[in-house]
């Protein structure tokens, strides 16, 4: 009997690590099925279909501005990045995905309407945030509809910005 538990034991241990190697050998075995942007300067990655692969990052900057009785007055700036599909040229342009940077500080001036950073009526729409900075969609960013913004638009459904 006591010989029959032990055998009974190995023969569970043994399944148990075989049934182990096969879940591990699967997940080292699949291939990526996503690209991945890391912004280490400020704290964040993007998530990125296969079809992106060799994409490029443009960056720029974003300026705000309040309104004066004068006119706007310049108030303040900060990065603005944009990540490039490969397919992108001079002569045939694509839909960009474009990073609005924000301090949390400016991020609230711009929440309270004492900081507009484009025409639109409505601001930036917010992708997440550190403990640092807020990263954000500009309002209109795809008011032209470039080839692509389709694609971009199903990107930025699956909620691909995670702070770092």
């Amino acid at each position: 009997m006591k010989n029959k538990n032990v055998l009974l034991i190995l023969i569970l241990i043994a399944a148990i690590g075989l049934a182990s190697y096969y879940v591990l050998k699967n997940k080292v075995d699949q291939p990526t099925t996503s690209l991945e942007y890391q912004n280490s300067q400020h704290g964040f990655s993007f998530d990125l279909p296969l079809s992106w692969q060799g994409y490029t990052i443009v960056e720029s900057v974003w300026q705000g501005h309040i309104p004066g009785e004068t006119g706007d007055i310049f108030s303040e700036e900060g990065p603005l990045i944009f990540i490039r599909h490969p397919h992108w040229t001079e002569e045939k342009p694509r839909q960009d995905i474009p990073i609005m940077v924000f301090t949390i500080d400016q991020w609230t001036k711009v929440m309270a309407d004492d900081l507009f950073v484009s025409a639109a009526p409505i601001p930036p729409m917010e992708l997440g945030r550190n403990q640092n900075y807020v990263f954000a969609l500009p309002a209109r960013y795809n008011f032209a509809f470039p080839e692509g913004f389709e694609e971009v638009e199903d990107i930025l459904r699956n909620n691909p910005l995670r702070p770092l």
